[in-house]
């Protein structure tokens, strides 16, 4: 039932950021792990339970527990909006984010400017099943360092692993080399 709420809101519009006319395709989209939506689960049951509160409560303080309980709601969804169209974007060209809820903001990072990915997986995201990742460019400071909450965090970092290698950046394999004979 949340998933089918979930999909229902608008998702991040990706297609007019990309290079299409230079041949840029998305290799992978990568929306968070479902684990961000516990917040605004938990602030809903706050709203039920406010609501309740002003049902059963004192007369006086009802319209309080009212007005509480819709601004709770109301934060919930746009935790849940601000979740859903956070994505993480893996092209041929470039990875890139995009985030925002009224105002898009977008952080790109060139192929060619990865130097290395550290994965990052703590217990609850082994048992659950996330990780994050952490960029690590030849440009320190940009707005792609961080990208939390990733599912399948292995399976995607040899997603970027393998585009890096087909891009001709990295060197040939031995085996590679093997193979052509030299």
């Amino acid at each position: 039932m949340i998933r089918a709420l979930l999909d229902r809101l608008p998702d991040q519009e990706i297609d007019s950021h990309l290079l299409a006319d230079e041949g840029e395709i998305v290799i992978d989209l990568v929306n968070h792990h479902p684990i961000v939506f516990w917040r605004p689960i938990a602030e809903v049951v706050g709203t039920i339970l406010l609501w309740s509160l002003a049902l059963v409560g004192p007369i006086q303080l009802g319209w309080l527990f009212i007005v509480g309980g819709f601004l709770l709601a109301v934060h919930a969804l746009y935790v849940t909006l601000r979740e859903r169209r956070d994505v993480f974007v893996v092209t041929n060209m470039r990875v890139f984010r995009a985030s925002g809820v009224f105002s898009v903001r977008i952080a790109t990072m060139p192929i060619t400017r990865i130097l290395d990915i550290t994965v990052v997986k703590p217990l609850l995201g082994r048992i659950l099943g996330y990780g994050h990742f952490v960029f690590e460019s030849a440009a320190q400071e940009q707005g792609l360092k961080h990208i939390r909450y990733i599912g399948d965090p292995d399976g995607r970092d040899l997603t970027i692993q393998r585009v890096v290698q087909r891009s001709g950046l990295r060197g040939r394999t031995m085996e590679q080399r093997l193979l052509d004979g030299g």
